[in-house]
């Protein structure tokens, strides 16, 4: 099964999920958004990487009411949820069904915002992608991403996973849910250290590189073009 077919079959289903399957979600998002430093009312194109449903940009379209938005996935279904949650504002959103590596290099964004994403690329995939983004961005613009981080060790690793399996399921999450999500994360997902990522960041060219926030495996990375 490719990875679109398996996120596809979670669609209707995803934005509950996700809520339970990361424990920090409030956090994590609300730390996101304090992020975003451009004004309430000003007109910033956002570009959002593997938008799945929308949930992200859910939440950026929230603070800032007058941005436009791009939204990249290759799960059709996914991206079908997230044009029915932005139907009273579908000239403000476009949806492209493709590969986010294929970004085009012809635009420019003043945010760009990742989710639980790019953690399934390669990560010689991450390096390309990162200085695509970085491309893609105004001199004043911003890469948001809330992604996934691999253990130092395979200790840290553990206790990563065994806690995340005691959380979510006192979440009261669906136990087939969660084995799901176990076979998915086995098959799909190729998780890189904070430091590595940190690292990728700046040598695909932005000045300032951090994660602001992390708790367990999930890190919120903000890097800034100048």
């Amino acid at each position: 099964m490719s990875i679109d077919e398996a996120f596809d079959r979670t669609s209707r289903y995803y934005d509950e999920w996700v809520r339970q399957a990361v424990p920090c979600y409030d956090e994590a998002f609300s730390t996101a958004l304090e992020l975003i430093p451009f004004g309430r009312e000003e007109r910033i194109r956002v570009l959002d990487l593997g938008a799945g449903t929308g949930l992200f940009s859910q939440h950026v379209f929230g603070k800032h009411p007058h941005a436009s938005f791009v939204l990249y996935d290759v799960a059709t279904e996914m991206l079908e949820v997230a044009r029915e949650r932005f139907e009273a504002a579908s000239d403000r959103f476009e949806f492209i069904v493709d590969d986010y590596r294929n970004i085009r290099d012809d635009d420019a964004f003043e945010l760009v915002i990742s989710s639980l994403s790019i953690h399934h690329l390669e990560d010689a995939d991450k390096q390309k992608l990162f200085g695509r983004i970085q491309r893609a961005l105004t001199e004043r613009g911003i890469f948001i991403n809330v992604d996934q981080i691999k253990g130092e060790t395979e200790a840290l690793q553990q206790l990563y996973w065994s806690t995340w399996l005691a959380k979510v399921r006192a979440s009261g999450a669906e136990e087939e849910r969660i084995q799901d999500a176990i076979r998915r994360r086995r098959r799909y997902d190729r998780d890189a250290s904070l430091q590595d990522q940190l690292q990728w960041l700046r040598k695909a060219g932005f000045v300032h590189a951090d994660c602001v926030y992390k708790s367990y495996f999930i890190g919120v990375f903000l890097a800034i073009n100048r």
